[in-house]
């Protein structure tokens, strides 16, 4: 295992230090593992540009703190316990105080009082709260099997069979034994890459992207590499550029209401990305979360690939309640009935209690009405926030047909990431758009969520924040 060749420490640090951190951030990335061998020590002192005394101390150093272990005449060798796993440091280390994670926590550990135009979902005053208690009333009073026992592997077959229905309303033809039900939209996507990537895989994702997809990504090791992506989805000519350079195995997108751009993809656009992805026998997944935002169905590359290349995801985590986790896998039945073994594998099966109240929920009428009353109250939200953005010099990149975001570049290349920790000291999260990138390109943009813009405190704090 190569080693990065050492520079001249600039923090005050020594070249052994330096040497020992290189190697304790590659065992923390699980690039090396336990019971690897490191390099000898004039190979490891030639690979990182450092003569065999620092090599050696650095060595005993670690030796000495359990890192790894001598043996006599073998060399130097990963210790058999194997320190936890840290995906930050899998990734690059810009702007590493804002980050995914950073994003994601601030959202989620955010005091009641906080405002959070960066989180990714609706305020809970939006969400169908009367349906949701009503729902659970009614399965208070189902059989008891119900409220104790697992599900089946697949997951509840009623439901399975409305999300069938469904898709077909988007062109997407698949039968109920084709779908499997996950917690989320999130375990789905994990579990697809532990069926279908090994560490160091190529996997392709849009730049910019929703982060998660880069930290799961890191997480399973993969070789990441992202495709610029257009007011119409990805760049076709860089798409297929990058399949030929790269031979990737996978391609994560959304189809209908990209994050963080709102952008959609347009019918010239997904014909071309089939095309590439039928010639280098890549693997589509499809992440649909948003789609009943949608005023017009965007093509579902789905629908035009069918199933054989295509994976198609979903959950219900933006429209009815993050609490209630219920999400899905649409494939062709061989990846299904593998996916189902691996579901078996890593959390046995399914409950019930989710599958059940979204069940409820989308056939008793309400989440018909709900969506068309947020569809309505989230065009209005858009347009307002839109304009209060301008008149602070902030300008959307575009004007997303529906959804919840506006992806918007802020006056005179101004640091995202710098306005975005100004506001956190006063109480507000933002997320700036470079964690959304992973060519880390995206300084001066910032994604907005409308539906969490309703304060009028916020301008005040935003235009502080940018000085």
């Amino acid at each position: 295992m190569a080693l990065d060749r050492a520079e001249a420490p600039t923090d005050g640090g020594t070249l052994v230090a330096h040497v020992m951190a290189t190697i304790r951030k590659r065992i923390g990335a699980r690039n090396l593992l336990s019971g690897d061998r490191l390099p000898s020590i004039r190979a490891c002192a030639q690979q990182m540009g450092v003569s065999n005394s620092t090599v050696v101390e650095a060595y005993d150093r670690l030796v000495a703190d359990g890192v790894i272990q001598s043996r006599r005449g073998s060399g130097f060798f990963v210790c058999a316990h194997t320190a936890p796993l840290s995906i930050p440091r899998i990734g690059p280390k810009l702007d590493r105080a804002i980050d995914p994670f950073w994003v994601s926590r601030q959202s989620l550990d955010a005091r009641p009082d906080m405002l959070k135009p960066g989180c990714g979902w609706l305020p809970a005053s939006w969400m169908p709260e009367t349906s949701i208690r009503r729902a659970l009333r009614t399965l208070s009073r189902t059989r008891t099997e119900t409220l104790t026992d697992y599900g089946t592997p697949l997951g509840l077959a009623p439901l399975r069979q409305l999300l069938s229905r469904r898709m077909a309303t988007y062109g997407i033809d698949t039968s109920p034994d084709q779908i499997l039900l996950t917690d989320s939209g999130t375990q789905a996507i994990d579990m697809l890459c532990r069926f279908l990537i090994e560490p160091g895989n190529t996997v392709l994702i849009d730049d910019p992207c929703y982060f998660n997809f880069q930290a799961l990504l890191r997480a399973h090791r993969a070789n990441i590499v992202g495709v610029p992506f257009t007011a119409n989805g990805p760049d076709v000519d860089a798409f297929d550029r990058i399949v030929k350079d790269t031979k990737p195995r996978l391609y994560i997108t959304n189809s209908g209401l990209h994050n963080p751009t709102g952008a959609s993809l347009s019918p010239m656009v997904a014909h071309r990305i089939l095309k590439t992805v039928e010639q280098h026998d890549l693997i589509v997944i499809e992440d649909d979360i948003f789609a009943d935002f949608e005023n017009t169905p965007a093509p579902r590359l789905a629908a035009l690939g069918g199933l054989d290349r295509v994976i198609h995801i979903g959950s219900f985590s933006k429209t009815l309640s993050a609490s209630v986790r219920c999400g899905y896998i649409a494939a062709s039945p061989d990846w299904i009935d593998g996916l189902t073994d691996l579901k078996i594998a890593t959390g046995f099966s399914s409950g019930n209690l989710a599958p059940e109240l979204v069940l409820s929920i989308l056939k008793d009428g309400t989440y018909r009405k709900h969506m068309d009353a947020l569809r309505t109250r989230l065009a209005t939200a858009m347009t307002r926030v839109a304009s209060r953005l301008q008149s602070l010099g902030i300008t959307p990149v575009s004007t997303p047909d529906a959804g919840i975001f506006l992806w918007c570049k802020l006056p005179n290349g101004m640091n995202a990431a710098t306005v975005a920790r100004n506001a956190l000291a006063d109480g507000v999260v933002l997320a700036p758009g470079n964690v959304f990138s992973i060519s880390q390109t995206a300084t001066d943009l910032m994604r907005f969520n409308v539906a969490q813009c309703d304060d009028p405190k916020l301008f005040e704090i935003l235009k502080r924040a940018m000085g």
